[in-house]
């Protein structure tokens, strides 16, 4: 049984100009002990969908369709409709968040002690010396000297403050562990060691989690396995060495064309020119239709579901009519390579 199962899930944000399709009939599941990563662009609806696990979506943000199922040894709530009362036991207790921003995501006014303490108490019934010496325990556990406890968060650099976040989300060992672009604004060094910790942590908890970011290296280098979103809706999922190995959406095989390798022969990149949809007026066939190098007439008129590859085997599925034809889109690519300008025509 999966840890999380996401059905059908749609959200939408109410804005002066009209209402925005964020995120569109989306499904994936996560099992336990697993690490799940969403790729995609800014403004596709990673984050959006995140927030929504949690039900902490501005406002102006509503699910509209579909179910987000936790399912613990226990018992199983759906996420989405449950009520406050129950979401408020079920965050940082069974699912906790290490937040795009930690500068934005942190108190300024309370130390990270104060705020790692708070969770603790909120969930605990446990005196505020053992509450501190916990915490002091989740800082070194985290690489950052215990006697930062103290300190406030604008006193603490980029990757220290990365740090605090993670001891906060993984003060009550929570069943899924949501990371919202973890490594951002951080360098390549503080990254690499930001992501060593997170999957040694993980795996000393034996917590899943859901890593969302726009860097497929990321994803490559934690992940068991992924899905990529486009326009508000999931275009690929699978396992990490299917779907980077042997991409069949065009969308995904441009993500990994316009990535650079130190390994293998030199290659030309492939940047995609373009822009993606209007979340506020989707298009009715394939979001990717505009920008796509394989494009057919019936792409503009339907939009393709997701469909199983490889004879259906480790849920690897994809949205994508021409190669559920059978092309090998990837073979095909040579083409695009020989013929640089195909996507600036597009």
């Amino acid at each position: 049984m999966s840890l999380l199962d996401i059905t059908d899930l749609s959200i939408q944000y109410s804005t002066n100009e009209g209402s925005i399709d964020a995120v569109r009939n989306v499904s994936f599941s996560i099992g336990e002990n697993e690490t799940f990563g969403l790729v995609g662009e800014s403004g596709c609806g990673k984050s959006t969908l995140a927030k929504s696990i949690l039900q902490i979506l501005p406002p102006n943000g509503e699910i509209t369709n579909g179910s987000i199922d936790l399912n613990l040894s226990n018992r199983s709530v759906n996420l989405a409709t449950t009520d406050t009362e129950t979401l408020r036991e079920m965050r940082w207790d069974e699912v906790s968040m290490i937040a795009q921003s930690a500068m934005n995501a942190l108190d300024p006014v309370y130390t990270v002690g104060e705020q790692i303490v708070e969770a603790i108490q909120i969930h605990e019934d446990t005196s505020t010396k053992k509450a501190r010496e916990r915490s002091r325990e989740l800082l070194d556990t985290v690489g950052l000297d215990p006697e930062r406890i103290d300190s406030y968060p604008h006193q603490l650099s980029g990757g220290m403050r990365q740090r605090a976040m993670i001891a906060m989300a993984l003060a009550l060992e929570p069943s899924l562990i949501l990371a919202d672009e973890p490594t951002t604004a951080l360098d390549v060094i503080t990254q690499d060691h930001i992501l060593e910790e997170i999957n040694s942590l993980k795996k000393r908890l034996g917590s899943s989690m859901l890593i969302i970011t726009h860097d497929i290296s990321v994803v490559a280098e934690t992940c068991d396995r992924v899905g990529v979103m486009y326009g508000g809706e999931l275009v690929e999922v699978g396992p990490i060495e299917q779907v980077f190995v042997n991409p069949e959406h065009p969308y995904t095989l441009g993500l990994l064309n316009a990535f650079p390798t130190i390994e293998g022969e030199e290659r030309d990149l492939i940047t995609m020119t373009g822009s993606p949809p209007d979340l506020s007026d989707p298009p009715t066939g394939c979001s990717f239709y505009e920008r796509c190098p394989y494009r057919e007439p019936r792409c503009a008129e339907e939009d393709p579901p997701l469909t199983a590859r490889d004879g259906g085997e480790n849920d690897w599925r994809t949205a994508c009519f021409v190669s559920g034809d059978g092309e090998d889109i990837e073979a095909t690519y040579k083409r695009t390579l020989r013929n640089q300008d195909l996507w600036k025509r597009l």
